[in-house]
């Protein structure tokens, strides 16, 4: 049997994507699917390849995630992140986390360092703390259009359901 030849797929979330984001949204897609693939190349595991290429959508905001989420009802950037190892079905997750640049790596660090299986709001806030994780400005997460969305939608007679699509 010959090696099989690594693959990935990298989805940049749901909904739809306007004219004058279509391009940028393209060259994150192929840029987090290239640097996952590099870590496949390099013989890193699938779990290496998928936080690599999480992290790297987490850092693009033209992204619902990390750098360019949207926005809670008092205007912060409240995330949740989720992973899996096929091989055990071993998964980590976070949810409701703050002033993190890349809570994919939390959500992993939950799966290979806890019996847990999911950590929220202040739980995973005291346990990236002992990890190192470091801390950003929740301001920094929040771009020019996740608060222009954010602002539509508390006008009196928004509808949020149809403004997100």
């Amino acid at each position: 049997l010959g090696r099989m030849k690594p693959v990935i797929v990298v989805h940049g979330g749901a909904g739809r994507i306007f004219k004058e984001r279509e391009e940028g949204c393209r060259a994150g897609i192929i840029r987090a699917a290239l640097q996952g693939y590099g870590v496949l190349k390099r013989g890193g595991s699938a779990v290496d390849a998928v936080e690599e290429a999480v992290r790297s959508m987490e850092d693009d905001p033209h992204f619902n995630a990390g750098c360019g989420s949207v926005l809670n009802e008092k205007g912060e950037v409240e995330m949740d992140a989720i992973i899996m190892d096929g091989k055990n079905l071993d998964s980590g997750a976070v949810s409701a986390v703050k002033c993190i640049a890349n809570p994919i790596k939390l959500a992993r660090l939950v799966m290979e360092k806890t019996k847990h299986m999911l950590l929220t709001d202040q739980g995973a806030h005291l346990f990236a703390r002992a990890m190192g994780i470091p801390e950003i400005p929740g301001e920094k997460l929040i771009t020019e259009r996740s608060h222009e969305r954010w602002k539509k939608n508390l006008e009196a007679d928004s509808n949020p359901g149809e403004f997100q699509k």
